[in-house]
């Protein structure tokens, strides 16, 4: 087992981009980020509006219906909505405002009280857990939660306990070289738990304000490795007792319904605590945040919008909403 601390060095060609001086603000990040849903709802709610003097009827509903399904929205927030529009306007001209203002309502009210900020040590360090399967942005997501807390003043320690991939290690310790964060890791193949071990150890006895620990991508069918996830919350819960704080799960909003598939068993297994979506900028599937609050009863913490390890935003769903909706009646 080894302990690395790294100054900050921007050495490394892999690095994230440094924040440009004129970096966008959150809302324009945000919409930037959900651009590709929103022009896929823009589109199809324009094109039910192309037939003038259209009545709304079971074909317009339908449509309707499939338009909101192309953005992952899950089917009960997109049933909800074509009942609420063919309730109000049934056998009358089509009218856009009522359309959106469903949409905006329907949507409000499912994600309203899913945003929730982090919980955090009454003393002593904070411990977060992260999961998530291999290629959902796990490991970028934990160095990007490191950079805000390194921007707050916060000191940062990671747990490199995704020790069956080689290059998941190198690739933190090169963000927490970047940081200025320590880190703790391990021979390739060792105990994922041991690593866990160590990282809080160190937290407590460094008098660290945030230890973040990664773990294996792993798939809901693989028993033995949902066990895993077991073992290394009560070798936490040993050492601090109300530890981890947070326990978050990170799905990739690119995978749109499959998000789904993939939480599936993590709450249970990991006691999982909120959600981060990755890569949210890459989508054209940004409702998938609706289903996936609403199966899992999680709250989303977080939204991935870039590469830059600034791009992590804590989730708002009024800004969501507005970014989603933007430009939809717009000429």
């Amino acid at each position: 087992m080894a302990l690395f601390r790294f100054g900050r060095s921007d050495s490394s060609s892999e690095a994230p981009a440094e924040p440009a001086a004129d970096k966008p603000g959150f809302f324009g990040r945000l919409r930037s980020g959900l651009s590709k849903t929103a022009q896929v709802l823009n589109t199809d709610v324009r094109d039910l509006f192309k037939q003038e003097g259209r009545h709304v009827d079971a074909d317009f509903l339908e449509e309707l219906r499939r338009a909101l399904v192309r953005t992952d929205m899950g089917p009960s927030a997109a049933e909800a909505i074509v009942k609420d529009v063919g309730e109000r306007l049934r056998a009358r001209v089509v009218d856009p405002a009522v359309v959106v203002d469903s949409i905006r309502s329907t949507l409000l009210a499912r994600l309203t009280g899913t945003a929730d900020t982090l919980a955090t040590a009454a003393s002593g360090p904070t411990v977060i857990l992260v999961t998530g399967v291999n290629g959902s942005g796990k490991t970028t997501s934990i160095a990007k939660l490191a950079r805000r807390f390194t921007t707050d003043g916060k000191r940062v320690i990671l747990g490199a306990g995704d020790t069956f991939r080689a290059a998941a290690v190198e690739q933190l310790s090169m963000w927490a070289g970047r940081l200025g964060a320590e880190i703790v890791r391990g021979e390739q193949g060792c105990d994922p738990a041991s690593v866990a071990h160590r990282a809080v150890t160190r937290a407590v006895e460094g008098d660290f304000d945030i230890c973040i620990i990664d773990t294996a991508g792993r798939l809901q069918t693989q028993s033995n490795l949902m066990q895993e996830l077991g073992k290394i919350r009560r070798v936490i819960s040993k050492q601090i007792a109300d530890a981890p704080h947070e326990v978050l799960l990170v799905i990739d909003a690119t995978a749109g319904q499959n998000a789904l598939s993939q939480a599936e068993g993590f709450k249970e297994a990991a006691g999982c605590t909120g959600i981060v979506l990755a890569k949210l900028d890459g989508s054209a599937r940004g409702g998938v945040v609706v289903p996936v609050t609403e199966r899992f009863e999680l709250p989303v913490k977080f939204v991935g919008l870039g590469e830059a390890a600034e791009d992590l935003e804590a989730f708002d769903p009024d800004a969501f909403v507005a970014a989603l909706l933007e430009g939809t009646l717009s000429p």
